[in-house]
């Protein structure tokens, strides 16, 4: 019988020597990014450059649009145009100081403007602050289909420019054009949509059937980013629908009704193409109605571009001082 095979010996791995003892050798010095390594001085460069890039445009524009109009009206707040002797001599351009700005804030008609604008937020934003979160909720539910329809369908009005939007409503408002009136004249109902007291209603229609469903596309993407399992959770508890709109939905997205009641003050006092218009058949609203209608016509018809341009600078300080209004109680409101 053939004697079995030795196995080979096992060669020991070998084994790291070990460190050396004695003194620790102390590390080199570290190397600094260079100009073209990332962090370097070169990168810093280009992303201050592409930061430039991207906003001088706007500044520009800003400057523009904005700024350089501003200090123009505002040197022509200061000055009057004066006629000589009895109008044969032209006009002079004479220093009034402050005499435009007492001349507006004594001013009934630029007054009552911002009256009849105070009645027509009164107005208007309930009704179209609360439809678009109304409409907004109703899509967000669960029980909603066709969203994509509702959204587009809701938002088409805004898609239409004011003054076409104005002119459309106007002929819907003129008896014996328009289908409405027909239809309230067949029920017995005599509405005068140029009335002294009904032309503010048809203001605030035209403007609500214009920016609701902008905003309820607002809305509707801040509650989107309700989390979900909240909702879930509330429903685990036992909360309705109604419950979970009013105690869930609604105070998770302050934020965004807040900034919706912002831009829609801020646009409410500078409103002109529907009233404008309105006032065309409304004759008992008169060419000063909003404060962008006194100004309109101190500048175009009046031709009292000084006063024309203290009263615009007085629009946008209530302008700024709403703005700063509105946006604290928002805030109180938010940390409530």
């Amino acid at each position: 019988m053939a004697a079995p095979l030795a196995r080979p010996a096992k060669t020991p791995a070998p084994q790291a020597a070990p460190p050396p003892k004695g003194p620790a050798v102390p590390a080199g010095p570290t190397v600094s990014a260079g100009p073209g390594k990332p962090g370097g001085p070169g990168t810093r460069r280009g992303q201050r450059r592409a930061v430039a890039l991207f906003t001088i445009p706007f500044f520009a524009l800003f400057t523009a649009v904005t700024v350089l109009p501003m200090l123009y009206a505002a040197w022509m707040s200061l000055y009057r145009e004066e006629s000589s002797g009895l109008g044969f001599g032209g006009t002079e351009r004479i220093f009034a100081g402050f005499g435009n700005f007492t001349e507006a804030l004594g001013n009934e008609a630029f007054l009552r403007s911002f009256g009849n604008i105070a009645l027509y937020c009164a107005l208007y934003i309930p009704a179209m602050v609360g439809g678009a979160l109304i409409l907004a909720l109703l899509v967000d539910s669960t029980m909603a289909r066709a969203r994509r329809f509702f959204q587009i369908a809701y938002f088409l009005p805004h898609a239409v420019p004011g003054l076409i939007a104005s002119l459309i409503w106007l002929y819907l408002y003129t008896p014996g054009l328009s289908p409405i009136t027909d239809a309230l004249d067949a029920l017995g109902a005599q509405w005068n949509f140029f009335g002294q007291d009904e032309a503010v209603f048809s203001v605030v229609n035209i403007s609500a059937w214009q920016w609701t469903g902008y905003n309820m596309i607002i809305f509707y993407a801040g509650l989107q980013a309700v989390p979900r399992e909240v909702l879930e959770a509330a429903t685990v508890d036992g909360a309705g629908a109604l419950r979970t709109a009013l105690q869930v939905k609604i105070p998770m997205i302050r934020p965004t009704v807040v900034l919706t009641l912002l831009f829609t003050c801020v646009g409410a006092i500078q409103l002109f193409d529907a009233p404008k218009l309105v006032q065309l058949r409304a004759n008992t609203m008169g060419e000063d109605w909003s404060p962008t209608m006194f100004i309109y016509t101190a500048a175009f018809k009046g031709h009292d571009y000084g006063l024309a341009a203290a009263s615009s600078l007085l629009l946008a300080l209530v302008a700024g001082l709403l703005s700063f209004v509105v946006t604290k109680l928002g805030n109180r409101w938010k940390a409530s």
